[in-house]
């Protein structure tokens, strides 16, 4: 329908009859937004905002724009865009994870075209890094999270052992919460599934130096440091320091088994209090830095960031209004008004400076998470062969747990990478 319109525009632009029907005529942008919570439908099309939502809030102060909007799960997105770009009906807005494979094949319009000067400074410029190509910025940041070691203070008390920093330090407490248990209580969670096996890659060979890129910032996941990091996570499932099933128990299995209790230590973003509040769980617990191999080591994390993108649409016979209408949508979206409410609601981090204060008078826990976001380390997204990265470093995992050599996996996938 929106092409059409387009099209029927054209015509009558050509017949010289465009004055009357551009006067009244109302520009309607196609957005996907993804499912991040129970709250994100409600949010966006239901009365999750105050009573109201945010379609009906923004047509009513943008007047000529109107959005049809379409709240997707992350199960089904990457396929229902690839089937919209495949019919030739991309959506003019897209809030996902990934971009690098829409800007390699020329569908997205660069940020510059469409997103406020104010606005495009005010987002937080290591987000803005996350989504350029040879200088050019394809995407913006939707929201962040951050991830740390969350520690169950009262099993490690109970246990008489300290949260460890080291490598060295996570065997030793794992043993002692073996042996004081027997088996009641998993020391350290790992998700090894297709859902994160990239985020246990990252934390353990960023905190041995390792890394998926090199210094020339090229993919490189066989360096002996990512050999050593990922062995040293295998060990530690061999050795029983872990949940029985990496491969098959989620971030949100490990996340339910800590809640109750059964979990001593599992790595998870900063909306972890959230989830364990929502499901009524009872336990006392910290925050920690991710363990590293050696006292000299900063310690790193993982930041997650997603991203909003404009497509092109070539047909469109007046791109300037409808870049135009793409900046109203954007700004409306990360009006501090509108946008901490939305964060806060999911539990994330913020994008852009504007809400930073807002969100940490309603929760000082925000400002410690800022620091923590400050240090994190990044997926090289921008790499059109990061999603073959990702799916293989699962791969190598998922092998290596029954029984692959790292050494020989990681050379094999360093090998298709490079092919």
């Amino acid at each position: 329908m929106k092409k059409l319109t387009a099209l029927l525009l054209a015509l009558l632009l050509a017949l010289g009859c465009c004055a009357a029907f551009a006067e009244g005529d109302e520009i309607t942008l196609d957005v996907i937004i993804c499912q991040y919570g129970p709250n994100t439908n409600d949010w966006f099309l239901g009365t999750g905002m105050n009573g109201t939502n945010f379609v009906d809030k923004f047509e009513a102060e943008n007047p000529g724009i109107k959005l049809n909007l379409e709240v997707v799960s992350w199960n089904d997105v990457y396929t229902e865009v690839s089937t919209r770009i495949s019919n030739n009906n991309a959506p003019d807005i897209l809030n996902i994870d990934v971009f690098a494979d829409y800007a390699a094949e020329g569908l997205l319009l660069p940020v510059s075209d469409y997103c406020p000067e104010d606005l495009f400074s005010d987002f937080f410029p290591q987000f803005i890094e996350q989504s350029v190509i040879d200088g050019t910025v394809w995407a913006v940041p939707d929201l962040a999270s951050a991830r740390a070691m969350w520690v169950n203070t009262d099993i490690l008390a109970e246990v008489g052992v300290e949260i460890p920093k080291t490598w060295a330090e996570l065997e030793d407490v794992s043993q002692a919460i073996v042996d004081f248990y027997d088996g009641e209580v998993y020391p350290y969670g790992m998700d090894m599934t297709t859902d994160e096996g990239q985020a246990a890659f990252a934390y353990f060979v960023w905190n041995n130096g390792g890394g998926f890129v090199d210094e020339e910032g090229k993919l490189c996941v066989n360096t002996d440091k990512n050999v050593e990091a990922i062995e040293f996570a295998i060990g530690l499932v061999n050795k029983g320091y872990t949940n029985p099933n990496p491969a098959t128990q989620t971030r949100y299995d490990l996340q339910d088994m800590f809640g109750a209790g059964k979990l001593a230590m599992v790595v998870a973003p900063n909306q972890l209090p959230t989830y364990l509040a929502d499901k009524d769980y009872n336990v006392n617990y910290v925050s920690a830095p991710l363990p590293v191999n050696g006292d000299g080591v900063t310690p790193a994390s993982v930041g997650v960031m997603d991203r909003v993108m404009a497509f092109r649409d070539d047909e469109y016979p007046d791109q300037a209004a409808r870049n135009e209408a793409i900046g109203k949508f954007l700004k409306f979206f990360y009006d501090p008004e509108n946008y901490v409410g939305w964060v806060s609601m999911e539990g994330f981090l913020p994008a852009v400076n504007s809400s930073v204060a807002a969100l940490v008078e309603s929760d000082p826990s925000f400002e410690a998470w800022l620091d923590v976001l400050g240090g994190c380390q990044f997926y090289p997204t921008a790499d059109p062969k990061w999603n073959d990265t990702k799916q293989g470093v699962i791969d190598v995992e998922q092998k290596a747990l029954t029984g692959g050599d790292v050494r020989t996996l990681l050379d094999e996938l360093q090998a298709k990478l490079e092919g």
